[in-house]
């Protein structure tokens, strides 16, 4: 299909995780839905560029050097495009058939709201068994206790991305929960789809599982930010290495 009558465009950050690259672009392109796919990558030195070499034909463009990270790259990639509709999935993860197809047919049924999110697989990759990820129907109550909508699961319209900036690119672990917040303080709540539309990829290399600590330091910054205050579910769910270490640095400096 045409780039010139693309409905979607979705940013593809990446790093060093061509092993994974392949069933991404795979399950974007599947997509019974027109899109223009722009694959930013922090300059690999793995199997990432062969893959790229595959799929050159049907992408929309895509470049491979460092950069500022992943919001930065995020930002970089739906810069490039001119789609009505946005969105980003990591190159570890993938999308479900249909998946998009459903986000966009709810966005064009609520005219009035910013973003849709579905139900997403948390896929463990050590055990090759999923689950559930957290989606839960939106409130400010639930936000401000967790980050209750899945990433990869997600679709905004790309007028709203553009009026409240895309990612923070300051943040490295929470730049979606800081989003999710500044799109529903611009537009109002997101609609939910009931359905399964993409896969998160759990494995030992996430930011999530290497550095832990710093995803709870920013997430519980973006909850002050945009609540006014952190409440104690915070404070109560960080694993004991989590808080225990941080209580250490803070008594020694």
């Amino acid at each position: 299909m045409s780039l010139e009558k693309a409905k979607v465009t979705v940013a593809v950050p990446s790093f060093r995780q061509g092993r994974f690259l392949d069933q991404a672009l795979s399950s974007i392109l599947a997509q019974e839905v027109p899109v223009e796919v722009f694959v930013m990558d922090g300059g690999s030195d793995d199997e990432t560029l062969a893959v790229l070499d595959r799929w050159k034909e049907r992408l929309a463009g895509w470049r491979s050097h460092s950069d500022g990270g992943q919001a930065a790259a995020v930002n970089e990639g739906i810069a490039r495009g001119c789609a009505p509709y946005v969105c980003w999935l990591n190159s570890d993860d993938w999308l479900l058939p249909q998946g998009l197809p459903l986000l966009l047919a709810a966005l064009e049924r609520e005219p009035e709201a910013v973003m849709a999110y579905g139900n997403t697989w948390d896929w463990i990759e050590r055990t090759g068994r999923r689950r559930r990820s957290m989606v839960l129907p939106f409130s400010e109550w639930v936000m401000a206790r967790a980050n209750a909508i899945s990433q990869p699961g997600t679709l905004m319209r790309r007028d709203a991305w553009e009026a409240v900036g895309g990612l923070d690119s300051s943040l490295h672990m929470a730049m979606d929960y800081d989003l999710w917040w500044r799109l529903y303080r611009y537009g109002g709540a997101p609609v939910r789809v009931p359905d399964m539309v993409a896969v998160n990829r759990v494995h030992s290399q996430t930011k999530t599982n290497t550095q832990r600590r710093l995803h709870y330091q920013e997430a519980m910054a973006v909850v002050r930010r945009h609540y006014g205050k952190v409440p104690l579910k915070w404070w109560l769910a960080q694993p004991y290495a989590v808080w225990w270490r941080g209580w250490r640095g803070a008594s020694r400096g």
